[in-house]
């Protein structure tokens, strides 16, 4: 069954351009990846929060993805530590 991900990300003003192009970066290297099957970067007018919508074609090519050395570098390494709000919803196709 397909496993969805839409995580919600808020950021200051300044890291707004660093926060874009380590997300564009990351939705390049995932689309790569065997397992998924979509990866959308959504943002707001003012550019300070982010809508991710990812889909995989399940939860074990999720967790392939979080283990990815690029999900390390740009996630882990630069997104996380800039946001000021994250929030993330996980579901499985019905």
């Amino acid at each position: 069954m397909t496993y969805a991900v839409i995580a919600h990300y808020r950021c200051a003003a300044d890291d707004a351009d660093h926060i874009r192009d380590a997300l564009l970066k990351m939705r390049d290297h995932t689309r790569r990846e065997p397992g998924n099957l979509m990866y959308v970067v959504h943002t707001d007018s003012e550019e300070t929060a982010f809508i991710l919508y990812e889909q995989y074609v399940d939860q074990a090519a999720f967790a392939a993805h979080t283990d990815s050395e690029h999900f390390a570098e740009y996630i882990l390494g630069m997104v996380r530590p800039k946001l000021i709000k994250r929030t993330v919803l996980f579901g499985t196709a019905l």
